[in-house]
């Protein structure tokens, strides 16, 4: 691997299908640059093509990803895949992903390569333009062949069945590269057609509607009940404070694993939030009850797509279900016309979130194979490996592209 950074000339052009041009490119270029050597130039490019990203991936935008970076631990040999139209910071940027080596594949002590992510990013799908997915896994997997990176190519958080899953399978396909999706996981997902009165009654049996609204009532005699919705920096820092400050009062603070627990996941939160903010990209919303917060939520948006980030509530008011009420006002996303989704950012099965939001959205890991013979031997080695404990344990990986009419 070259520590200095690595490029690559495309050799022949390049065909962007849209519903409305078609875009020829004649020299698209592959960068592999270490993490440590990103600046400043890079930045307008990279906000274009998230506003232009064929899949939103808040977790890989320049506000999110750049604090993440500075924050936490990270392998000296952390590389940023940057696909570019042609000569880089001279042409479009049209695709981005963070890669770097593993020493640890689960239980096998095994040198691979994976896209990076850290305990607060939910997904990992790369930040690729409309009509290049193709191409881009095409230049990230010559980059990654050409070079001494070890064993396998390892994406995690990838959304099944999108477009970019879709087109990495092609090309896998295409090539004759073997591409398996080892793990999967079904979340809440925000998405519909119907205002969101409708939305609630058609998802919450009315039993439920009716406790809830009993509990808001109750509320309500105790005090000035008040729901807010901030999209502007006002009051952010101190609005921060007390977030870090009841989510560490709450279960997350007795387990260690709220934000403000550490000081890198909460100068992390601070920057994310401020930066969002920036790009006008920050939703907040809070239940007070006499100026008190009784629940608080974070949501980012991206392009089309918005993303449910983090949440807390007052423990002491949990026989009032906060969190839930905030998240009914919270259905109001639906209807905004340029929001098409919302993206829950919860565990599978997640008590709350599951039982208001009907849509589940698929997020995969997906190994795949890497051309040499030692790196092939390898992969089909801990492949089968895998299926082999998969068996015994009795798992099943559930893959929608398959299941899809």
């Amino acid at each position: 691997m070259d520590a200095g950074g690595l490029q690559t000339q495309g050799d022949e052009t390049l065909h962007c299908e849209t519903s409305d041009r078609v875009c020829l490119i004649s020299s698209a270029t592959a960068e592999l640059l270490p993490i440590t050597s990103i600046d400043e130039l890079l930045i307008p490019s990279w906000q274009k093509l998230a506003k232009n990203a064929v899949e939103p991936n808040i977790f890989y935008e320049n506000w999110m990803l750049e604090p993440a970076l500075k924050h936490f631990s990270i392998h000296p040999e952390l590389h940023l895949f940057l696909f570019w139209a042609g000569v880089p910071h001279k042409s479009d940027l049209l695709g981005l992903l963070p890669v770097g080596p593993s020493r640890q594949f689960g239980r096998w002590p095994v040198p691979f390569v994976q896209n990076w992510a850290h305990h607060n990013s939910f997904l990992g799908t790369p930040l690729v333009r409309r009509g290049f997915e193709n191409q881009f896994w095409t230049a990230l997997f010559k980059v990654l062949d050409d070079q001494n990176w070890p064993g396998f190519l390892h994406i995690r958080g990838l959304t099944v069945g999108g477009p970019l899953d879709q087109a990495l399978r092609s090309e896998c396909t295409r090539q004759s590269r073997r591409c398996d999706l080892v793990h999967s996981e079904a979340r809440a997902l925000l998405q519909g057609d119907m205002d969101a009165e409708s939305y609630y009654t058609a998802n919450v049996r009315g039993k439920k509607r009716k406790e809830l609204r009993r509990q808001v009532k109750r509320l309500g005699e105790m005090g000035d009940l008040q729901f807010a919705h901030h999209r502007d920096d006002s009051d952010l820092n101190s609005w921060i404070d007390e977030f870090l400050r009841l989510e560490r009062r709450g279960w997350k603070g007795r387990n260690g694993s709220a934000l403000d627990c550490a000081d890198d996941t909460r100068r992390f939160f601070r920057e994310t939030l401020f930066g969002a903010t920036s790009s006008g990209q920050l939703e907040r919303h809070d239940i007070r009850l006499d100026g008190k917060p009784l629940a608080m939520l974070v949501n980012f948006l991206s392009s089309r797509g918005s993303f449910s980030f983090k949440t807390t509530f007052d423990e002491d008011y949990a026989r009032f279900s906060p969190g839930v009420l905030l998240q009914i006002e919270n259905l109001n996303i639906l209807e905004r016309h340029e929001i098409e989704w919302m993206d829950s950012c919860a565990a599978e099965d997640h008590p709350m979130i599951d039982s208001l939001w009907s849509g589940r959205r698929h997020i995969g890991r997906f190994s795949i194979e890497l051309k040499g013979l030692s790196r092939t031997a390898m992969f089909r080695s801990i492949r089968l490996g895998e299926d082999l404990m998969a068996h015994l344990k009795g798992r099943e990986i559930v893959d929608i592209m398959q299941v899809q009419p």
